[in-house]
């Protein structure tokens, strides 16, 4: 490319951060496949599984 696209270096880090996450969170089968029956059993295993994300 002859002109160079605006950068935004903070921003692209925020999102490789948040991409990273999700990646994580889908090493979980429950969240990867949605086996939970209702929505509210759903938010907390996604809950339970970022609290066991974040203490690693």
């Amino acid at each position: 490319r002859l002109d160079r696209r605006p950068f935004d270096k903070a921003l692209f880090k925020a999102r490789h951060l948040i991409e990273n996450f999700f990646c994580k969170l889908k090493e979980f089968k429950r969240i990867a496949t949605r086996s939970d029956k209702t929505d509210r059993s759903f938010t907390a295993m996604i809950y339970l599984s970022a609290a066991i994300i974040n203490s690693r």
